[in-house]
């Protein structure tokens, strides 16, 4: 789909959370556009660099970050930014909340400790966030989820499907509504490692 002539507010949305979280399939699954993606195939460059215990059948990584698009009337459009998740790519994170209106962080319930980084980054920045649990398996309920990261209440958490596009969807509306009634804390909190 091209982009309407009358759009001219640009939404910028980064999203960010662990190694094979669901980051690339979110934007995919949601963007009105065929995404842009920096997926390569993992060599043997990656054993011992990245840990794939988690995430076995992974065999493509993104390298820099995968971009998609979602017009939200005739003058807005919101630009989705996915964060590559291991560490050797963190650097990139810096560059990708310059600019950025908020962000959503998605958790395996298997990994919550990947999430951190994320977390603590965003408060840094002072960017706004919602957390979407990307349910893979049973796992902890929410406010376990919740007690695990160490969430304030008035940080949004909710489950999701990134691979559904109405549950990505309702994600990012989530965020929407979060950053709407948005105030942010007089000084960023101090995370304990």
């Amino acid at each position: 789909m091209p982009l309407a002539s009358t759009a001219s507010n640009a939404l910028k949305i980064v999203i960010v959370g662990g190694f094979g979280v669901g980051k690339t399939t979110m934007v995919g699954s949601v963007s009105e556009m065929r995404p842009l993606s920096t997926e390569e195939v993992m060599t043997q460059a990656s054993a011992g660099v990245d840990d794939l215990s988690a995430v076995r059948d992974k065999r493509t990584t993104t390298a820099a970050f995968d971009f998609g698009r979602i017009t939200v009337d005739a003058t807005r459009v919101l630009y989705l930014f996915g964060a590559p998740g291991q560490k050797r790519f963190w650097f990139l994170w810096e560059q990708l909340f310059t600019g950025s209106l908020g962000a959503v962080v998605l958790v395996d319930t298997a990994r919550v400790e990947e999430s951190w980084y994320a977390i603590d980054r965003l408060e840094h920045h002072r960017t706004p966030f919602i957390v979407a649990v990307n349910r893979f398996a049973p796992g902890p309920n929410l406010d376990e989820v919740r007690t695990a990261l160490d969430l304030s209440d008035d940080v949004p958490l909710l489950e999701c499907d990134a691979r559904r596009r109405e549950s990505s969807r309702d994600v990012l509306i989530a965020l929407v509504h979060h950053l709407a009634r948005y105030r942010p804390p007089a000084s960023a909190p101090e995370r304990s490692s």
